[in-house]
């Protein structure tokens, strides 16, 4: 029989809210019978990473999942710090942990000691593993790797084959999916210098698809992390492609991908240029034979939340998309409605 404590501590940042910190929560309950949660401030959070929620969203996440289970046992304070309250906590009994912050369970016990009072159990929990059996986290979250419930972003399963769009899938694109900037077609500077003031605070990686995109981008000295260019504009082949500075990227990079299809060869293009982004900021070039238009759908659910895609609209101007997890899901149900290309 598990012992019950009045009342334990657990502390985290706890963003996008996910479930594994439901799994935390509900082993800790287990144990006491009050809970204190005390959320890390956003002073600490955003030098973690930027991309981190802000506490009020944090805690109203918890708190939606907490009143809908056990509101009457829970309550919230803010972390200022590595500690909280817990060294100086009185009514306290014991603390929740998981096998990476055990050693500051263990600092918090010797300052209780040192502030004359008893240490605190420690109640290691266990982690919640997401589909590849590796454990869900925020971090694995914000980097575009997994969902919240720790299913795989990755469009790999789909894209062993090639697929070809669909009727339903296209009429899921007629629709610019994000903000468009409008300008005119014969200066597509004009329009890239609004979305230049749009991205400024942008934390990457930038990514520019299209010829005219990419050009527009350098032309008004945007940062390109990763571009994709096929040598035309409206399916024709485009003569100003070749102003393109192909110097200005560190890595370059081949692939063939059919009109109206998403490739293996894509994707792995793909893949390489985001995971060279992710591990050093390294910048790619993406040639590709054939067409880049469908290449967003990829890159979405590849690239970390926070990441800006840019793409042309064909008279209209510049689409600015920011990668969220409800882009992620966005493209990923476009993707299901493609079908197995028959060779």
């Amino acid at each position: 029989m598990i012992e019950l404590f009045e009342l334990g501590l657990i502390g985290g940042t706890f963003d996008r809210f996910h479930k594994g910190h439901i799994s935390l929560i509900n082993q800790s309950l287990r144990y006491c019978k009050k809970l204190e949660i005390w959320i890390t401030s956003d002073t600490i959070a955003n030098i973690k990473d930027p991309r981190i929620k802000t506490w009020e969203e944090r805690h109203e996440e918890i708190l939606t999942y907490v009143e809908n289970n056990s509101p009457s046992r829970v309550i919230f304070g803010k972390l200022e710090d590595s500690f909280g309250p817990a060294p100086t906590h009185d009514s306290a009994e014991v603390i929740f942990c998981t096998e990476d912050n055990i050693r500051n369970c263990e600092v918090i016990n010797i300052k209780r000691l040192q502030n004359s009072l008893p240490k605190l159990s420690i109640v290691e929990l266990e982690l919640e593993n997401a589909w590849d059996k590796k454990p869900i986290s925020s971090s694995r979250i914000r980097i575009g790797e997994i969902d919240r419930n720790g299913n795989n972003c990755h469009p790999g399963e789909v894209l062993l084959s090639p697929v070809i769009i669909t009727k339903k899938a296209e009429g899921k694109l007629k629709n610019p999916y994000g903000d468009l900037i409008t300008g005119p077609e014969n200066n597509i500077s004009i329009a890239m210098e609004r979305v230049k003031r749009e991205i400024s605070n942008s934390i990457g990686p930038i990514i520019c698809v299209g010829d005219v995109t990419v050009l527009g981008a350098q032309l008004v000295n945007i940062p390109i992390d990763i571009a994709l260019i096929d040598g035309k504009t409206k399916r024709r082949e485009w003569k100003d492609s070749r102003n393109i500075d192909n110097s200005k990227f560190s890595i370059t990079l081949s692939c063939t991908n059919p009109p109206g299809q998403l490739t293996p060869s894509l994707l792995q293009s793909c893949e390489k240029a985001v995971f060279s982004w992710i591990r050093d900021s390294t910048s790619t070039l993406i040639e590709v034979d054939g067409e880049e238009d469908l290449a967003p759908l990829i890159l979405h659910l590849l690239s970390p939340l926070g990441g800006i895609i840019l793409y042309g609209q064909p008279g209209k101007g510049v689409v600015i998309r920011v990668v969220t997890e409800e882009s992620k899901n966005h493209c990923k149900l476009i993707i299901s409605d493609f079908e197995s290309l028959k060779i």
